[in-house]
């Protein structure tokens, strides 16, 4: 009896023992869960209060047990988000356990108003995980606005309308021979890293009471002026008869890129009215192409307003370019507002002729630490033609402007006194500014009307640059 009673108490004991060690967990502290994706995204167009679900799945890959000691949405209640943790209701859960080589399932639920006009054209959250002191995440992506998707779209000819805006997300790709046709009023909205790639041609005729938009998809009031927020439009070599009328190109990298180098020919594209403003690199980069520009604002880039570059055709009426670069970055700007030159060197030089670079009563001014905004650069075998008639251009005193085959009657190193450059980005002419009513008036004839469709020519004389500065009569 009592070799029997001990024979009992050593199988509870081992019992006991074994029950103990179930309970223990991987306690290293680079144990890292397992997921079916890294992002949870809701494709979804919402076109009144939508809602739908999602699945992620979450992996215990080691051979012991793992404790996962919290599983939550980052916001917590302010999100838009909804989370079932493994079978429970809850947008946060404790002590969550995984056996060896298992998984379980979190389902996610996204409830979005999309006439709510606050919100962003995509909502975010994470869903946050912690284990043994090591935090991993799940991004959650939503669309938060009703609005036509195109995500890794070739398009053939094609028409956007202004019915509901679009969104861009990775890329929109312009097919050789295609057309991309964009009515008046409509928004083009562009998620981070997303652009417009043109092999083709795009027509974007806007109006000045209804112009076309390219942002990005912040639509938050703090990101209103954030550049490098998308890509940016690019038209390759051989892409032709583009046209872009009371257009406006936001917050970038670079907004609009014609021509590259490594595809044969050139690009053509028409410029009328059009805003390009805040860009991380450029505003217009040019290469080997040809570029008919009138009414521009091309402002605050972080290396140049409009490079030039390999050559091409290209004639500027009436544009400012304007790049009091600040707030964005610590680097100090040292490249120009304007870059033109008939060569580029990546790892060999590219060279080709420039027939013309013509700017007429334009202003071409920023903040530059030398005091040049303009930067000429040639090599001698290549044509190198080029002409300022009537313009404002900020130049240190030491810049030559003596020929006059090259600059005639400029305003040299003056300031011209915008509005608010800086804070406001209101590039209007101040009433004691030198460029006002300085255009001469062939030039002004040509294009009649400012960026805003005001009349040029009812007093001594056009204003320089895309705006005209019009006095309130006195009562």
């Amino acid at each position: 009896m009592k070799k029997l009673g001990y024979i009992l108490l050593l199988i509870l004991a081992f019992g006991y023992f074994i029950s103990c060690e179930d309970e223990k967990y991987l306690s290293s502290s680079d144990v890292k869960l397992g997921f079916s994706v890294d992002t949870v995204m809701f494709d979804t167009v919402f076109t009144t209060v939508g809602s739908t679900t999602q699945h992620l799945k979450i992996y215990n890959p080691y051979d012991q047990k793992v404790l996962i000691s919290s599983v939550k949405l980052a916001k917590g209640e302010m999100s838009n988000f909804r989370l079932n943790i493994n079978g429970v209701s809850a947008n946060e859960v404790n002590d969550l356990e995984i056996a060896p080589f298992d998984s379980l399932y979190i389902f996610v639920e996204v409830t979005i108003d999309p006439s709510g006009q606050n919100l962003p054209l995509v909502v975010k959250d994470s869903i946050v995980f912690l284990t043994n002191s090591n935090k991993q995440d799940v991004d959650l992506v939503a669309w938060g606005q009703d609005f036509v998707l195109i995500k890794q779209q070739r398009l053939k000819n094609t028409t956007w309308t202004n019915e509901k805006p679009y969104l861009v997300y990775n890329y929109a790709f312009v097919d050789s021979n295609a057309t991309l046709t964009i009515e008046p009023g409509t928004k083009i909205y562009f998620h981070k890293e997303a652009g417009l790639y043109v092999k083709g041609k795009v027509l974007a005729k806007g109006t000045v009471e209804n112009p076309i938009v390219f942002h990005g998809d912040r639509l938050e009031d703090v990101y209103s002026n954030v550049p490098d927020q998308w890509n940016g439009i690019l038209l390759y070599s051989g892409s032709l008869n583009n046209e872009f009328t009371n257009v406006e190109i936001k917050n970038a990298n670079i907004g609009l890129q014609v021509g590259n180098i490594e595809d044969e020919g050139f690009a053509t594209v028409k410029l009328s009215n059009t805003k390009i403003q805040n860009m991380a690199f450029a505003g217009i980069f040019a290469m080997k192409s040809e570029i008919v520009a009138d009414n521009c604002l091309i402002t605050n880039c972080g290396s140049f307003g409009v490079a030039l570059l390999v050559g091409g055709s290209y004639e500027f009426n009436h544009s400012t370019i304007a790049n009091y670069w600040g707030g964005y970055s610590s680097k100090v700007r040292t490249t120009p507002a304007l870059w033109i030159q008939n060569f580029v060197t990546y790892k060999v030089d590219y060279i080709g002729d420039l027939s013309k670079a013509n700017f007429g009563n334009c202003i071409i001014a920023g903040n530059i630490i030398d005091g040049n905004e303009l930067l000429l650069g040639k090599k001698a075998e290549a044509l190198f033609n080029y002409k300022f008639d009537k313009c404002l251009i900020q130049v240190a005193d030491t810049f030559k402007t003596s020929n006059t085959d090259h600059f005639v009657n400029i305003l040299k190193g003056l300031d011209p006194k915008f509005v608010d450059p800086y804070k406001k980005y209101n590039f209007e002419l101040d009433t004691l500014s030198p460029a006002k009513d300085a255009g001469r008036l062939s030039i002004g004839r040509l294009v009649p009307t400012d960026l805003k469709g005001r009349d040029r020519l009812l007093d001594k004389g056009p204003d320089l640059g895309a705006l005209e500065r019009q006095e309130k009569k006195a009562k």
